[in-house]
């Protein structure tokens, strides 16, 4: 008997521990496998690293900084988070450019652009010292560039886009006078002044053309004060059309020409996008200058590898310079599209030669 029980207790220690056996086996086989170790992770895609220094006056000139602030949303919105964008605007007097250019390149920006001819020196210090930073000069000129060079010269003949405003205004006067206020006055802001009274001598060849700097100084580009006085004094000497080429003097300009209910031609952007409903009806159009399409194609090809120095120039042929024909001027301008577009496609031809300064213009 004595056999016997001890036989059943062994059978119960092995019955025991099979049951336990089968327990770890059992929830073992329960667990989940072991996290794989993660994978190495992947770089992320290159950033393409933007900089932009507006001209003075800045954002909201609706004018020619503002036209370059476009190009940078409409590359935002084309690259998405591939792109990163940073913007600065220079001191009143315009004296620390060149910091602010030094200051995007020691940020390992990948492409620096500065708005406006007044970079011209800095940027050519500037890119000498950053030969990996790709600059844009927008409206400047710097000799002897290369397509290897890291600078490209973005120009315009802006002749061509205000001899067909000039025809417009001198066709849609009624009193026979119509006027131009410039800002600084250099010889780019004259290629706006010779064009525009050629383009109105030539479709109305007794037109009188007045025409008036707000200075000599790059300040002039955002003194709005003393452009509505310049504007103020013309209107009532009987102009009854008026464009400025002024970056943010205009907007004093306009001001003026609003209250006198006569009409304006705006610059660069297509100001009446922007103006007030109360302005809106007195903006017969814009001397567009695209400066919007050449900062996104030039962002576009860094971004593409396929950056190239030295220089591009935009005007009609190539829809860098235009007038505004939009719904708020669209009934306005109407009667005017057929001519303007025999005067286009002459220009386009060679047919019509159009002066660039006040020499050429005599």
């Amino acid at each position: 008997m004595r056999s016997i029980h001890r036989t059943k207790r062994l059978d119960k220690k092995w019955l025991l521990c099979l049951i336990l056996l089968l327990v770890l086996i059992v929830g073992g086989c329960g667990q989940a496998p072991a996290a794989p170790a993660a994978p190495a992770k992947q770089p992320e895609a290159n950033k393409l690293r933007v900089g932009l220094v507006f001209d003075v006056g800045g954002r909201g000139d609706k004018s020619f900084n503002d036209g370059a602030y476009a190009g940078l949303e409409a590359a935002k919105k084309e690259l998405g988070d591939r792109l990163e964008i940073k913007v600065l605007e220079p001191a009143g007097s315009g004296d620390n450019r060149e910091q602010l250019l030094r200051l995007l390149a020691q940020e390992k920006s990948d492409l620096v652009f500065g708005v406006g001819f007044m970079f011209t020196d800095a940027i050519r210090k500037v890119a000498k010292d950053f030969p990996q930073t790709k600059f844009v000069l927008v409206d400047g000129y710097i000799p002897d560039l290369k397509p290897e060079s890291n600078i490209a010269c973005l120009l315009y003949r802006e002749q061509e886009g205000a001899f067909l405003v000039g025809s417009m205004a001198a066709m849609k006067s009624s009193s026979g006078k119509i006027g131009f206020i410039g800002g600084m006055q250099i010889p780019l802001i004259e290629k706006f002044e010779a064009g525009y009274t050629a383009g109105a001598r030539y479709a109305k060849p007794d037109i009188v053309v007045m025409a008036d700097y707000v200075g000599t100084t790059s300040l002039a580009f955002k003194d709005p004060v003393k452009g509505k006085e310049l504007a103020l004094r013309q209107l009532s000497a009987g102009v009854d059309v008026l464009f400025a080429a002024a970056g943010s003097s205009g907007l004093g300009a306009l001001d003026a020409v609003v209250a006198q209910k006569k009409l304006f031609i705006g610059v660069d952007s297509d100001q009446s996008l922007n103006a007030t409903p109360e302005q809106r009806p007195f903006i017969l159009t814009s001397m567009l200058k695209r400066v919007d399409v050449a900062v996104q194609d030039t962002i576009r090809q860094v971004g593409a590898a396929a950056f190239k120095g030295g220089y591009r120039e935009f005007g009609l042929r190539e829809n860098g310079v235009g007038y505004a024909d939009n719904e708020y001027n669209r009934a306005v301008v109407a009667p005017y599209k057929s001519k303007l577009e025999e005067i286009r496609n002459r220009i386009l031809a060679g047919d019509i030669k159009i002066p660039i300064n006040r020499k050429e213009l005599k």
